[in-house]
């Protein structure tokens, strides 16, 4: 069995605001939702931005106490869950939600509530933990949240490959719709991550730029943390139609490949292979892709090195591609940044519109692509990756196309 499966919801809570729209309004003008950390003034830390979730009140989105009380990283999946199934209007009945699965990626889990809970025990001497610091702090806590915010019964579970988990768990959510394991899926990712210790251990790696973001720029300096969620709710192409639903874009392919190379230095034969394996999955020739969504983290060894794969992957029609990296504007939000470059790629294809790379200063001669500088270009293209390149060189590729309802 394959079956042909359409993206029919978006969601999204980051550093630009609530919802879709605030996501997409910022990356298509290039504004950034990078600013200077609030709460933390510990001079320990060099770096002092990121694209944190400002002003968060989980009392806006949640009525009862208990839900108010998980960990933002959980809150984070929720939120973007709710808005995607509002968004695809689709309508619960018992068989659906037997037949529905919950496919989430998050890289680090609860930070907040453990961070919490390790200050009491090392700080103040506390003997105990609260009795819901696991529950908490949990990696799969939003995939078992939103199965039970929607009465979900399908498969569900998360997937931790540290910055590629959101396209790890969107392609898995993807492959169980077309090989009919499930009718309809929420998949996505989400992150919580701002708290001192895990800051700390980021700076530790001297990867983290001391002002903001400038992926395949020159004078780019490191990536920026960014943290929140996005969700997609798929569904397969007849069940869509049948009821009528608005369809955003088509996911046609996911490619999968590991460097076996090194924990913190990319490989270029790794995404290469994984860019290779998501067209082929989808049965794409190159020539069919007009955009990559770049994972475009703003190191200094990461850009060229992806540049590279590119071209490799591409040959000489690498010099006809569009591409860019929206982390300028959301952030590096781990596993979580799959999932929202997800949600704006599914727009850039059905709106036409290809976001930029902001904050680019001028050209590098070790990223001479095309990377769309600064100002978003009015192109319709067919077909996108959606590129996901992890630590430990795991890396996931996500295929799109432009849903046609004649094709």
């Amino acid at each position: 069995m394959s079956r042909r499966v359409v993206i029919t919801g978006v969601g999204a809570i980051s550093a630009l605001g609530d919802g879709v729209p605030a996501l997409w309004d910022a990356a298509v003008e290039g504004r950034s939702g990078i600013d200077q950390l609030e709460g933390f003034g510990d001079s320990r830390l060099k770096f002092r931005n990121g694209a944190q979730i400002r002003g968060f009140d989980p009392a806006r989105f949640f009525e009862s106490r208990e839900d108010q009380l998980l960990d933002p990283c959980v809150q984070f999946a929720i939120i973007p869950a709710r808005e995607a199934v509002k968004d695809s209007g689709i309508a619960w009945d018992d068989e659906l939600r037997s037949r529905t699965a919950v496919v989430t990626g998050c890289a680090v889990g609860g930070k907040n509530t453990e961070d919490a809970e390790y200050y009491k025990l090392y700080h103040l001497n506390k003997k105990r933990f609260h009795p819901f610091a696991i529950p908490r702090s949990m990696g799969n806590a939003g995939a078992s949240r939103i199965s039970m915010e929607f009465g979900l019964q399908g498969p569900a579970f998360t997937l931790s490959t540290a910055c590629s988990s959101a396209n790890h768990a969107i392609g898995h959510a993807f492959w169980l719709l077309r090989n009919g394991a499930a009718d309809a899926a929420v998949a996505g990712g989400h992150e919580a991550l701002f708290t001192l210790g895990h800051l700390l251990a980021w700076d530790a790696l001297r990867v983290v730029a001391p002002d903001t973001c400038r992926p395949f720029s020159a004078d780019r300096k490191g990536m920026v943390i960014g943290e929140g969620g996005g969700m997609l709710v798929l569904e397969t192409l007849d069940r869509a139609q049948t009821r009528g639903a608005r369809i955003h874009a088509e996911i046609v392919g996911f490619g999968m490949s590991a460097d076996a190379h090194h924990l913190t230095m990319p490989s270029m034969e790794g995404p290469s292979r994984a860019m290779t394996a998501a067209m082929a999955d989808g049965s794409l020739r190159r020539e069919e892709i007009g955009y990559v969504s770049a994972h475009g983290t703003g190191t200094l060894a990461n850009d060229p090195n992806e540049i590279n794969a590119v071209k490799h992957a591409f040959g000489d029609l690498a010099s006809n591609l569009t591409m860019s990296s929206t982390k300028a504007v959301h952030g590096h939000a781990l596993g979580a940044s799959g999932a929202l470059e997800a949600v704006i790629t599914t727009l850039a294809l059905s709106r036409g519109v290809l976001p930029p790379t902001a904050n680019y200063l001028g050209p590098d001669p070790k990223c001479d692509l095309d990377v769309i500088p600064n100002e978003a270009r009015e192109k319709k293209v067919s077909c996108a990756l959606s590129n996901s390149f992890a630590f430990g060189g795991l890396n996931a590729v996500v295929a799109f196309r432009r849903f046609e309802p004649d094709a």
